[in-house]
């Protein structure tokens, strides 16, 4: 087989698979090096089965609701191991694509673990591979406890491997992940706990959404432990029982999952090769996706710099356009990068917090609120609310943050965060005709 290219891609996930095929459409040389399921985190244990599980959830509520809709009607208990199954044929029918793809793009895909052992030269499994240029991409792993019984825990990724739903579980995190899992599990029956060692979830997203998160939380049933972190774990006929580093003893419990972070992979790296690291091992780039090393890139998780999948896709398409597609100034800017957390309702937010704002701007902030019970809530006993803030800046009063916490807060943000990125102001906002009746229309018509 040819070993000489003009890229090497370690990684098969979003952003490797991104930044491979990009290229080979300008006509580079490219191989790319996975070990596992093409598709990465994202499609494998992360955003796109877990958004599967997200929508069994919705309609788990929605069941609920219906009786207040008029529907008469009887749910039967959910069939757990029936969606895995079709969960997991999805899947793999994605993996399935994704090698087609490359195939139709002629990159070659290489299986086997690699290793970067010199500028320029790729080992994988007793093999090399040369090119100019290499592409880290291998994205990260959740990280376990390291207590005396954490192997007891699942991690993230081993909620998708799960055959039964249990009927108790403890998920420890405060991130979104944690936020996502655990109101699956309660939205399809599960007594669930959400263990966190601060106060609060979802640290560093807009007070308006923390506040409103925890409320939701609550509704749900969802049981808040705060201000410590699992000690130890050990397992009886009763369950598995977690000691806190406070003293305290949880109760029994069918099942523990973690989400506590997640560890870039970059032990692909040969030390003698001198790419620079941070503590936590991630691989430091500037603003081009450049290591300290020449030739040697990295994109993704594996860089620790904003760990989502879009973020990656968005870094390997723009340097595959530089290098290939005589785009000289093509690069991700990573400022207004919007996200969602899946949890119920959801959350969207772009742009920067009220109190990121205040801390850059101080006095030249203006801030826009609105809460309100969604009209799909008139019928139902249920009063959740939305919640919706404006985060203004200056004279013209530009939009830096959009925050929104309710129903269909997931799709409306992509368009908001389009007027964030373009310099929108709230004139601008203000000017814009309200679709009626949504909730949308809030975003337009505060004062």
């Amino acid at each position: 087989m040819t070993t000489d290219f003009d890229l090497i891609v370690i990684g098969g996930g979003s952003g490797g698979l991104a930044a491979a095929q990009r290229a080979a459409e300008y006509g580079a040389r490219v191989v790319l090096v996975e070990s596992g399921r093409l598709g990465g985190t994202c499609v494998n244990v992360g955003c796109v089965p877990k958004k599967v599980m997200w929508n069994a959830a919705q309609l788990a509520h929605a069941l609920h609701d219906a009786p207040e809709y008029g529907f008469s009607l009887t749910a039967g208990g959910h069939d757990w191991p029936t969606l895995k199954a079709k969960r997991d044929a999805y899947i793999e029918r994605l993996n399935g694509i994704y090698e087609r793809n490359l195939g139709n793009r002629k990159v070659q895909l290489v299986r086997g673990w690699a290793r970067l052992v010199a500028p320029g030269e790729v080992d994988v499994d007793g093999q090399r591979l040369r090119a100019p240029r290499v592409l880290l991409a291998p994205g990260g792993r959740p990280r376990r406890l390291t207590v005396p019984g954490g192997e007891l825990a699942l991690d993230s990724d081993g909620f998708f491997e799960l055959p039964q739903r249990p009927a108790r579980v403890l998920v420890v995190g405060g991130g979104y992940i944690a936020v996502e899992l655990a109101g699956v599990f309660a939205a399809l029956g599960s007594e669930v706990s959400l263990l966190s060692r601060g106060a609060q979830v979802l640290r560093g997203f807009d007070a308006l959404l923390v506040e409103g998160l925890e409320e939701s939380l609550q509704q749900s049933g969802i049981t808040r432990v705060i201000g410590a972190e699992p000690a130890a774990l050990r397992r009886d006929e009763l369950g598995v029982h977690v000691t806190l580093s406070d003293g305290r003893v949880l109760a029994p419990v069918d099942c523990v999952i973690t989400a506590i972070g997640r560890d870039p992979l970059s032990q692909c790296i040969d030390a003698s090769l001198g790419v620079t690291l941070d503590a936590a091992g991630h691989v430091l780039v500037d603003e081009w996706q450049q290591t300290n090393v020449p030739g040697v890139l990295a994109i993704g998780d594996v860089t620790g710099q904003a760990p989502l999948t879009p973020v990656a896709i968005a870094a390997g398409r723009r340097l595959a356009d530089r290098l290939w597609g005589g785009m000289t100034d093509r690069k991700l800017d990573y400022h207004t990068i919007p996200t969602v957390v899946f949890s119920h309702p959801p959350i969207g937010t772009v742009g920067l917090s009220e109190a990121q704002a205040r801390e850059l701007h101080g006095d030249a902030v203006q801030v826009f609120t609105s809460t309100f019970v969604p009209m799909y809530h008139a019928m139902t006993t249920a009063k959740p609310k939305t919640r919706m803030k404006l985060v203004c800046v200056g004279p013209d009063r530009k939009v830096v943050g959009v925050h929104i916490m309710g129903g269909g807060a997931d799709e409306m943000l992509q368009g908001f965060a389009v007027a964030v990125r373009m310099g929108a102001t709230k004139r601008d906002f203000d000017d814009t005709v309200a679709l009626h009746p949504t909730s949308a229309e809030e975003l337009v018509t505060m004062r």
